[in-house]
């Protein structure tokens, strides 16, 4: 019987670490990714560069789908230039993954110039802006990489991001997005 109510005795205790575990305040990489999901829908984007890209006219317009997949636990981010063709093989279509990989928030940006860098992020203490600082690379640098990226929350239909661009030579192309709910 001792035995018994030892061994009910450790059961609980382990069932009580389980449930505190999961009970603790989330990280600041949950807070920041929650705080990125309420962007999931359809947004329109006036985008700027510097410097000014003949393609990429300032005040271009893009469409931005964001929506949350995989039971929650990804984030999936993808840009088309209105008036191109649904044709990602002739026309710019990047596809931006966000996930939570232990306590970082990861951004993994898929680029058509056929590398994908990836980032962490962190929250701003107002809790407004989520900035992704560059962690590494796989695939080939010679026609440039993402390098950073900002995203500023203004209201629950109104959003910037902001993106570094490295071209070759490590000569920054910036673009400045500004986004506003059309769903």
């Amino acid at each position: 019987m001792k035995s018994v109510l030892r061994m009910l005795a450790v059961v609980l205790t382990s069932l009580s670490t389980v449930v505190l575990a999961q009970s603790a305040a989330p990280t600041d990489a949950q807070k920041s990714f929650t705080q990125l999901k309420t962007l999931a829908g359809n947004w329109q984007a006036s985008i700027t560069t510097d410097p000014l890209q003949p393609h990429m006219g300032n005040g271009t317009i893009s469409q931005v789908s964001i929506r949350v997949t995989s039971r929650g636990n990804a984030l999936v981010h993808e840009v088309q230039e209105v008036g191109k063709p649904d044709d990602p093989t002739r026309y710019d279509h990047p596809l931006t993954m966000f996930y939570l990989d232990g306590d970082r928030l990861l951004l993994t940006h898929y680029c058509d110039a056929g590398n994908r860098p990836r980032m962490v992020g962190n929250m701003s203490p107002d809790g407004k802006t989520v900035e992704f600082d560059f962690l590494d690379i796989a695939g080939g640098t010679q026609y440039g990489h993402m390098h950073h990226a900002v995203f500023t929350m203004i209201d629950a239909n109104h959003h910037t991001e902001d993106c570094t661009y490295m071209m070759p030579g490590d000569k920054p192309l910036r673009a400045h997005f500004d986004l506003k709910r059309s769903q």
